[in-house]
């Protein structure tokens, strides 16, 4: 290496490429190529790096510049007759934010030490930069006197690009997985709090019926025992007016009693094919009493349900009469929950397969915090009307609902109204086991 580092090869420069070498080789005379075992002349040497695809250099122990060959231009757009001008050689080549740990590098480089695929930024001469992958290694002579060091520049632009690219798309992958995480969790934790609200509503429904069976019982006697007292009394007794009173609560507690059995027993109606609209208009004469009362119009909007393979037109295969109790709850609590004057709509729509019927009113809405706790028994909003507000009629319609393997849902917004939306199969082909 020193008669190559004194040799007039080394102090000019040699513009070959490899190519060129390549050609020149071919042309030599053969007794001018070295053979196996001979010693190399040192400008085979140089031609050599001069060819390499990477940016070679050697700098001295003192790190000034030595040699740099020909892929320098290249990487940076300097010729090397301008990198070996340079006193801080390749400082000026290096991006600013990379300078000052290269300049660390160059300074351990320089006392010895050994650097494998460090990355920096390459400023160009045009100001453009691209990324390269520089390594050094120790260099001396067969006395082991240092020479310095010798680096590698390597173009890794291309792999930097593919790497960040990488990167952004793992990020992106952790991010989309992490969504589905955190929904999968959430979506856990919300099916683990309806199965303890609905093992706690099962428990409920079954003390409901529990106590509306002890209650039946006493009540069978007491309504026996006033028909018999009602028969015999003349009505010119004093209070005789009350007995129609009293008549009423009974009733009411009967009616009471058959909500808290309806919380948990199975139903005992089968489905049967019936005409919807003949069902509907009868429903919304039931309606007329109350409608009339609070002074709010009821409106039916019913489309034509298309005749299917197994079912005429407008003709569903459903429990009756448990549909008409579902949208006569809806329909009467529409109507107490609206002003005179304001309208409560019953929208009807249907496809093959299902029953989509929607009640809207216009009424005060239902607030969010509360809007969660409708559908649980002995919950209501009717606190400010005597006889009504025991809080069955909504726990009911979605059992109702749910044991026809149906849908209840509700949206509401505070003074603008509420709708509920009940979906049903059209045809109830098969019981279900259980309510």
């Amino acid at each position: 290496m020193t008669a190559f580092a004194h040799s007039p090869f080394c102090r000019r420069r040699l513009d070959i490429n490899y190519d060129e070498f390549m050609t020149q080789r071919h042309d030599l005379p053969a007794q001018v190529l070295p053979r196996r075992g001979q010693s190399i002349p040192p400008e085979f040497f140089r031609a050599i790096a001069e060819s390499t695809v990477d940016w070679e250099s050697w700098q001295s122990a003192n790190g000034q510049v030595v040699w740099v060959n020909q892929a320098v231009e290249r990487f940076t757009g300097y010729t090397p007759k301008k990198c070996l001008a340079m006193d801080d050689y390749p400082l000026p080549m290096i991006a600013a934010e990379d300078r000052e740990r290269m300049g660390r590098h160059l300074e351990e480089a320089s006392k010895g030490s050994t650097g494998n695929n460090v990355e920096f930024k390459v400023l160009h001469r045009d100001q453009s930069t691209s990324w390269v992958a520089v390594s050094w290694q120790p260099m001396t002579d067969r006395e082991g006197n240092s020479l310095g060091f010798r680096a590698s520049f390597r173009d890794v632009t291309e792999r930097r690009q593919m790497r960040e690219q990488l990167r952004e798309q793992l990020r992106e992958q952790n991010a989309e997985l992490e969504h589905l995480v955190q929904m999968r969790t959430a979506k856990i934790a919300q099916l683990e709090k309806h199965r303890l609200k609905m093992e706690k509503l099962a428990a409920l429904g079954e003390l409901a019926a529990g106590v509306a069976h002890e209650i039946n019982n006493p009540l069978a006697g007491i309504r026996n025992a006033f028909a018999l007292l009602k028969r015999h009394l003349p009505s010119n007794v004093k209070h005789y007016d009350k007995l129609d009173l009293i008549d009423g609560e009974i009733e009411r507690i009967r009616g009471i009693t058959h909500q808290m059995f309806q919380l948990y027993r199975p139903s005992q109606q089968k489905a049967d094919v019936f005409n919807a609209r003949r069902c509907l208009e009868e429903l919304m004469s039931l309606a007329l009493p109350m409608s009339r009362k609070f002074k709010v119009k009821v409106k039916l909007e019913r489309a034509e349900l298309p005749a299917t393979k197994e079912l005429g037109v407008d003709e569903v295969l459903l429990r009756e009469g448990e549909l008409k109790q579902i949208l006569l709850n809806l329909v009467h609590n529409a109507i107490q929950a609206s002003s005179p004057g304001q309208e409560v709509r019953l929208v009807v729509t249907a496809n093959d397969d299902t029953l989509v019927l929607r009640v809207i009113d216009q009424g005060c809405g239902i607030a969010d915090d509360v809007i969660d706790s409708i559908f649980d028994p002995f919950f209501s909003t009717k606190t400010t009307t005597v006889g009504q507000g025991m809080g069955l009629g909504l726990s009911v319609t979605r059992g109702l609902t749910e044991a026809m393997r149906g849908t209840i849902d509700v949206s509401s917004q505070p003074n603008e109204g509420t709708e509920f939306c009940v979906q049903l199969p059209r045809c109830l082909k098969t019981e279900p086991e259980e309510n």
